[in-house]
């Protein structure tokens, strides 16, 4: 397999570069309880997951 034979410059490896950046996860609305959680998932504030309760939620105390 060949090697290259030339270095390449700081701008052009830079610039393969600049698509790396992070996302932000889509958020949505809990139909229940109006919090955001991840999308096709539990909803961790309320347990319920499509309009049923499926996790038992403990609250934290102050």
């Amino acid at each position: 397999m060949a090697n290259p034979t030339h270095r390449h410059t700081r701008s052009r490896r830079d610039k393969r570069r600049a698509n790396w950046k992070g996302q932000l996860p889509n958020l949505s609305l809990c139909p229940d309880c109006n919090e955001l959680k991840l999308p096709f998932k539990a909803c961790p504030h309320c347990g319920s997951y499509s309009g049923r309760k499926i996790l038992n939620v403990i609250e934290k105390e102050a």
